[in-house]
């Protein structure tokens, strides 16, 4: 699935569950390039309409608040695209290290908040932030100028940032294994990186990613643990693409399926959060690491 054509599926789906306004919805498509009467056809097949108040707190940005002393700290590095920054968290005595990939919406303090989850039980982890080039997550104020500045960037920039969080990841835990996980777009880019070849990955594990298109993971050397949930209809239906690759690829992996779980339930701050779902995804995840990372 190409990058924009999901963002664009991202959008329409907030706004049939009714999490965005049309209005809101009108004006996320168009800075997706998005033409008014393609936008207006598209919302229109969600065969439902929503008032302006509608949507006040799209996916993502409400629920849990995070303090600002529960940051992660904040590093700079060097990427393909200029200087990164990213959410560090450094553990006592790391059993391996993990790299996370962030959601559309860029390094949200979700992210800072998983980075120190993942520290706190042995994995030193970093969230590259891939908005560095434009300034940052941080600078964006517009929720959705985040989305819509990462569906202009090419595929190569971001696969390119991310190997480089993985050199940076080299650097500061020298000689542990390494692995990703990555959620929603971030998902996605975690197939991207398995696609290209990145064989530095022990082990990854992408929730609710959209498949690329004709995936090859025949360099990867990651044993893979793909997660969704079953309500997800749009990105499951991408989900037999990466299992025919992963099979052919002969990579060990494993696929689970929440039930009662829809796409981004693991977001404790977003309106589609499943606290049942998450935690048993956690310890999913948990034990995945320990069998390929530790």
């Amino acid at each position: 699935m190409a990058l924009r054509e999901y963002l664009i599926g991202e959008v329409t789906q907030d706004y049939a569950d009714g999490l965005m306004s049309r209005r809101e919805a009108m004006r996320r498509l168009g800075l997706l390039a998005l033409s008014a009467g393609a936008a207006s056809a598209l919302l229109a097949a969600c065969g439902t309409e929503r008032d302006a108040s509608a949507g006040a707190t799209p996916t993502g940005t409400g629920g849990t608040a995070t303090t600002a002393g529960s940051r992660a700290d904040i590093v700079r590095f060097p990427g393909t695209s200029g200087e990164l920054l990213g959410a560090w968290a450094a553990a006592p005595k790391p059993k391996a290290a993990v790299l996370v990939i962030h959601e559309n919406r860029g390094l949200t303090p979700h992210f800072h908040d998983l980075v120190k989850r993942f520290a706190a039980v042995g994995y030193s982890a970093l969230c590259v932030d891939l908005l560095s080039p434009e300034g940052g997550t941080d600078s964006f104020t517009d929720p959705a100028a985040a989305p819509t500045a990462l569906s202009k960037a090419p595929m190569e920039r971001l696969v390119g940032d991310l190997r480089a969080g993985i050199d940076e990841l080299e650097r500061r835990v020298p000689g542990a294994e390494i692995g990703a996980v990555g959620f929603c777009f971030g998902g996605g880019m975690t197939w991207n990186l398995l696609n290209v070849g990145e064989d530095r990955l022990a082990a990854a594990v992408p929730f609710y990613g959209p498949a690329p298109e004709n995936p090859d993971f025949s360099k990867a050397k990651a044993a893979v643990l793909a997660i969704y949930g079953a309500l997800d209809t749009r990105v499951n239906a991408t989900r037999p693409l990466v299992e025919a690759a992963l099979v052919k690829a002969g990579l060990p992996h494993k696929i689970l399926v929440f039930e009662g779980a829809d796409h981004a339930f693991f977001n404790d701050t977003g309106a589609r959060f499943n606290a049942k779902a998450a935690a048993e995804a956690w310890v999913a995840v948990l034990d995945w690491f320990k069998r390929y990372l530790d």
